[in-house]
């Protein structure tokens, strides 16, 4: 039995060889194993975020940097708020939180900080 490589996109071991390529069932990736080079990542980084650039993940806690208005309610999200659990979501909106004395909300990764 030969070995096969790893897919050069996932790094998946379970890869299979059709006719004069490998195929990666995990990315549906294909490559012609005569290409040294693996194939440039097109696809933009789907890792969140913050204002500072580290990567945000699921139940980090994170700091607001700066004064946010929120639609219906008497006072702005104030800068400082230290904001814990949260919960990373599709969209421009990327953080699912609960806020005490505003509830449910999502924020925007780039007005928060790693705490």
């Amino acid at each position: 039995m030969s070995t096969l490589p790893a897919c050069p996109k996932c790094n998946s071991e379970f890869t299979y060889q059709d006719g004069q390529v490998f195929v990666c069932p995990d990315c549906a990736h294909e490559w012609v194993p005569s290409a040294a080079a693996p194939v440039a990542n097109d696809e933009p980084d789907s890792r969140v975020r913050d204002a500072n650039g580290n990567v945000l993940e699921d139940g980090d806690t994170v700091i607001v940097i700066k004064d946010l208005p929120v639609k219906g309610a008497p006072s702005p999200l104030k800068a400082g708020t230290k904001v814990k659990g949260n919960r990373l979501v599709e969209g421009d909106h990327n953080i699912d939180c609960r806020i005490d004395g505003f509830g449910g909300m999502k924020l925007k990764s780039e007005f928060v900080k790693k705490a």
